[in-house]
């Protein structure tokens, strides 16, 4: 028997049981729950994708897992596989359609374009632009994704990029780290680089299941300048991360598109490749990231622009999203922000870290005006 049908067999096994009784009195019971799975999922809906199962033994119940263990406001959904979002369609493609703003099934995600050359400015100024940072998520195809994934296809996740990371050159030659096997010397060290990830305490990823078996198959791998990382069996197979302090975005963007193509390129050889779909772009575990799965960001130091109350409004009309710099649902330390794209669909990579370029320009230009005394009505009025 094969590793995928083990693995297959392994899970229908788990998921079975409940096609002995009739669907309708296997529906979850939501309450005040206020995700969009909710809001879809009907009884007539789920009936008929009930007894449905991907080829890897993924069934809808493990996808919606997460909408109905947690009542607050989150996507609820995950794909536990690529073919998830085939299989279950009907149900992701409406909540697809309404957490990126419109895009019906008919819709497509441009082609990606990682060329960094093609962008316009990207040198921020570093009196304001503390860092710079740009990150996305990548997943190997024929393999499931956190929420299904078994022990053994974990660890052949783990394999495949610690091997391809290994043949990294030049300025991406590196070190992993796997989090069960790390030295307390070397967990301290990557505590103070920020490198880090622990045990995830969110929704999404314990109420799914990707939790499971920490930290078994979870490492770090950074380069020797450590400006470029990658995360290894966290929300994703892999999350690639390229940092710069200061204000080059360019440069920090051009890392990470070069990583990935040469990752990418060690993979092929050896007949691996990333999970990407013509019409959704790259598959991620939440279908909020779908798309490109980009996240270029950058800290920045807005003493003036914070305090006036338009502060959020201009964020959101640049369409942009504002953290602390401590990550989500954190606040601002002596008026240092965390901004980024808002979105991952519907753009292509480049287009989203030239949205972000515009639009940091633009907040630094009020910045600058606001120091000098002067009034942002118009450079306000200009975005609206």
């Amino acid at each position: 028997m094969s590793m995928k049908e083990f693995n297959r067999n392994y899970r229908l096994g788990l998921s079975k049981n409940h096609l002995k009784y009739p669907a309708k009195d296997n529906f979850p019971l939501y309450t005040t729950h206020q995700n969009p799975v909710a809001k879809f999922l009907t009884v007539e809906m789920y009936e008929r994708l009930f007894d449905k199962v991907t080829p890897n033994g993924v069934t809808l119940d493990k996808c919606i897992q997460p909408s109905v263990d947690y009542t607050g406001k989150i996507c609820g959904l995950v794909a536990g596989d690529e073919e998830s979002y085939e299989t279950f369609k009907e149900l992701f493609d409406a909540v697809i359609d309404e957490k990126h703003l419109g895009f019906g099934p008919n819709d497509k995600q441009p082609a990606p374009e990682l060329e960094p050359e093609n962008l316009t400015g990207g040198q921020l100024d570093a009196k304001y632009v503390k860092s710079c940072r740009v990150r996305t998520g990548r997943n190997v195809r024929g393999l499931c994704l956190p929420p299904a994934i078994s022990r053994v296809e974990r660890r052949e996740v783990e394999r495949i990029l610690t091997e391809s990371m290994a043949g990294l050159g030049g300025e991406f030659e590196g070190t992993y780290y796997p989090l069960s096997k790390m030295t307390p010397d070397e967990e301290k060290q990557l505590i103070e680089d920020h490198f880090l990830f622990q045990k995830p305490t969110g929704q999404l990823m314990v109420n799914s299941g990707s939790v499971r078996d920490w930290p078994d198959g979870r490492g770090i791998w950074h380069n020797k300048a450590k400006n470029f990382l990658v995360w290894v069996n966290e929300e994703d197979h892999c999350r690639l991360i390229s940092m710069e302090q200061g204000g080059d975005m360019k440069a920090t963007f051009a890392r990470l598109c070069n990583a990935i193509n040469e990752v990418a390129r060690q993979m092929k050889e050896k007949g691996r490749e990333f999970m990407h779909s013509d019409r959704l772009g790259y598959i991620t575990t939440c279908p909020t990231n779908i798309g490109t799965g980009i996240r270029c960001s950058v800290h920045i130091q807005l003493h003036k622009l914070s305090k006036d109350p338009r502060f959020d409004e201009i964020v959101l009309a640049l369409k942009l999203q504002k953290r602390g710099t401590a990550g989500e649902h954190t606040d601002a330390v002596d008026d240092v922000y965390d901004l980024s794209n808002s979105a991952r669909l519907k753009k292509n990579e480049r287009e989203f870290v030239q949205q972000l370029i515009d639009g940091v320009t633009k907040i630094i230009e009020m910045e600058k005006a606001l120091e000098e005394g002067k009034s942002i009505d118009d450079l306000v009025a200009a975005i609206k």
